[in-house]
């Protein structure tokens, strides 16, 4: 049974009635392949390897510039994919899956990576993803003495990311380089903070050259503005780290849209662990769940126009100038008719979960600010995910007005302990659910000796499969014959065992 079910994975990635391509592909790669971006950012700063997943992203250095020109077409670094292998992965026809190989170095923790293009939806894959051990070295001590430059002071966390791009990849590619960047930078003030078990200091010193940055008494202690104060652990430091990274990296996007092919925009889903806590940030439509013998643990929710409904609707409430006079906050069970002005009509308000009548106005003929229900929920009949970055060029069709206003790149957060993580794309969970997932990760786990490294990338070959289907007359068909994802399809799986359990 146990080889059945290897087998079966083997075969399907390898074939999946495309042209052969497997993950372990024969041909050497090149540096051309392993470099998703172009050369010329090397001249500029040095690379911070992000999507390598096999070396230190510790580099000196915030976040720079993209280069003057990108790759149209590019992936992961740790996939290693030749040439040949780079033209199989952007086929729509045969969607081979894509692995990192089993020669040379492994994925931290051994974690399990499967790809696969969509099929036809847009040009190339979309999907971006980056996996790295980043060091983060302290920019000051807390008593404000300046630390020197020791990596035994630094602190490093694992880092694993998902980028969902949409409108072109550009997006995706440029949070998958430099999103670990932002989070380093953030942490830096925070290295001896986090390594020391009081509380954290209220203030921190005033940077060198400033008025007072020499005395010590400027460290406001716990104590000294109020009688009492919140307690601010250093998980939440933690958190507001990866909060500002997230809003930093948008804000790079929006100065760097011109010029640089930073197009359209991207989902993110992140996972970081650090000092034996991991912290799941979440912004779009990718989810995580974590799978513990069997029971379903969600990690993450979706942002869509459903899920966020109330937030859009308050926002336009509060500030009904995004809205050009074209939208109305306001939610109906269908588009009002200029007929039925003066009658009374089921409706919903940004402070309502449930509905209420009202008297249908002239201001409610207005198209609606959330529109549509479940894949078809739009944001001013434009974008269905309500949480990313990027997106600043958006506009209404045939219109003039930003979207960007009600897309938030903040993430939401969750903590977890040592489990199993499923990250996945929307691709995968537009057609499989939860209890599939977990059914897919007892099934192919069971198969492998627990020691087998190799047992991570199998579970996720098999769910990135499980959602493509399979090549029939009709399109991509699932077993039960309904319609497979025509998405891209990115999944990881880590076994949040720590790093001290893998090789």
């Amino acid at each position: 049974m146990l080889n059945r079910v290897r087998s079966a994975v083997a075969h399907l990635v390898s074939s999946g009635g495309a042209p052969p391509s497997s993950p372990k592909s024969p041909d050497q790669p090149t540096a051309t392949s392993a470099q998703p971006v172009v050369t010329s950012e090397a001249s500029k700063s040095p690379p911070a390897k992000a999507g390598s997943g096999s070396g230190s992203a510790g580099g000196s250095g915030a976040p720079t510039k993209t280069g003057e020109a990108r790759a149209s077409f590019s992936r992961p670094t740790f996939l290693q994919l030749s040439p040949g292998g780079l033209r199989r992965a952007d086929d729509h026809a045969g969607r081979a899956v894509q692995s990192p190989p089993d020669t040379g170095r492994r994925l931290p923790w051994s974690t399990g990576y499967a790809e696969v293009i969509n099929a036809g939806k847009s040009r190339h894959n979309e999907d971006q993803a980056c996996c790295e051990v980043v060091y983060v070295e302290g920019r000051r001590s807390v008593s404000g003495v300046p630390m020197e430059p020791s990596r035994g002071q630094g602190l490093c966390f694992y880092y694993w990311g998902l980028f969902d791009g949409h409108a072109g990849g550009g997006a995706a590619e440029m949070a998958s380089r430099l999103l670990h960047r932002h989070i380093r930078e953030q942490l830096k003030d925070l290295v001896e903070i986090l390594q020391d078990p009081s509380s954290p200091p209220l203030c921190l010193p005033s940077t060198p050259g400033t008025p007072g940055s020499s005395d010590p008494s400027h460290l406001v202690g716990p104590q000294s503005c109020w009688s009492s104060q919140k307690e601010v652990t250093h998980e939440s430091l933690v958190v507001g780290a990866i909060e500002n990274a997230f809003q930093l990296m948008d804000e790079q996007m929006a100065r760097e849209r011109r010029g640089h092919q930073v197009e359209g925009g991207c989902c993110a889903l992140v996972v970081v662990y650090l000092l034996g806590k991991v912290y799941v940030a979440n912004a779009g439509d990718s989810r995580a769940i974590i799978v513990r013998n069997g029971e379903i643990i969600p990690m993450s929710r979706e942002f869509t126009p459903e899920t966020e409904r109330q937030r859009l609707q308050l926002l336009g409430f509060l500030k009904p100038e995004l809205l050009g006079g074209e939208f109305t906050h306001l939610e109906f069970p269908r588009r009002v008719q200029p007929k039925e002005l003066g009658q009374r009509m089921l409706y919903r308000d940004h402070n309502m979960t449930g509905w209420a009548y009202k008297k249908i106005e002239l201001e409610d003929l207005r198209f609606p600010l959330v529109c549509g229900e479940g894949k078809k929920a739009r944001v001013m009949a434009t974008i269905g995910v309500t949480r990313g970055l990027g997106d600043h060029n958006l506009k209404v069709c045939s219109s003039t007005l930003p979207i960007k206003p009600f897309l938030s790149c903040f993430p939401e957060y969750e903590h977890c302990p040592d489990d199993v993580l499923v990250l996945g794309t929307d691709g995968l969970w537009d057609v499989t659910n939860d209890c599939e997932v977990a059914a897919t990760v007892d099934k192919v786990l069971s198969a492998y000796e627990p020691n087998d490294p190799s047992r991570y990338t199998a579970l996720a070959q098999a769910l990135v499969l499980g959602a493509r289907g399979i090549p029939r007359d009709r399109g991509w068909r699932l077993p039960n014959n309904k319609l497979g994802s025509g998405d891209d399809i990115s999944v990881f799986v880590i076994p949040l065992g720590g790093p001290g359990s893998y090789s």
